[in-house]
């Protein structure tokens, strides 16, 4: 039975993450700013690293359970229930804050209301396709890399939560004014599907590049790290 305690644990670490992460985005970001979001989202993190990282692993991230299955760091006999734990608690997420948001006074439902991960019109800047392909690449990369390096034997012991969540918070910091960052499928799907149309129209990059990036720096850790 301990599979379906690891599934529970990535599916309420992944809501926490959206509630965390987006919520800030979603409720907060006039008061905190891009910082205060970037941080959000690293705390979040670190939160549930320590609370369920002994339980599942507190991958939390399709694009993290791929790449470490795929260097032989994760079962890969496991990834389908990671992964779709992972997909129904940040929609879950979601629907809690697009419940507290809708009744919130004079807020709307659309792509920049709602922390949905974009390019052209959808993103902050007006950034372009592949300058939104080519950072969700490279922060998932960066990302997966310093998460496989917690799960070496020879990483200190209890510094991984910490390890993990400035890193999330970094990426974010780098990324936001980009595509509001995605380096997580799960987190933009949670919110995209409920906006709708380009929100969905562009899922596919936030889907396809991290876990782009996550094998290219789960394979890159592998080989800098391997015994």
């Amino acid at each position: 039975m301990k599979q379906y305690r690891d599934y529970l644990a990535e599916f309420l670490g992944t809501m926490v993450l959206v509630l965390g992460g987006c919520g800030t985005a979603i409720l907060a970001a006039p008061a905190v700013g891009a910082l205060g979001v970037a941080l959000a989202f690293g705390l979040s993190l670190t939160v549930i690293a320590y609370s369920i990282g002994h339980i599942s692993g507190a991958h939390v991230n399709p694009a993290v359970t791929i790449g470490l299955a795929a260097t032989g760091r994760f079962d890969r006999k496991r990834v389908p229930g990671y992964i779709g734990a992972q997909l129904v608690g940040g929609l879950v997420g979601g629907a809690i804050l697009l419940f507290v948001a809708s009744h919130t006074p004079g807020f709307l439902l659309e792509a920049k209301s709602f922390a949905v991960n974009g390019f052209g019109a959808l993103s902050p800047t007006g950034a372009s396709r592949g300058a939104a392909l080519m950072i969700e690449v490279v922060m998932t990369a960066i990302f997966v890399f310093a998460v496989s390096a917690t799960t070496h034997k020879k990483f200190p012991a209890g510094f991984g939560g910490i390890a993990v969540g400035a890193t999330l918070a970094l990426i974010h910091l780098i990324s936001i004014p980009v595509t509001n960052t995605s380096v997580n499928p799960a987190r933009s799907i949670a919110v995209a599907l409920y906006v709708g149309g380009d929100a969905i129209g562009q899922l596919w990059l936030f889907i396809l590049a991290p876990i782009l990036g996550g094998l290219i720096g789960a394979y890159v850790y592998h080989y800098l790290a391997e015994d």
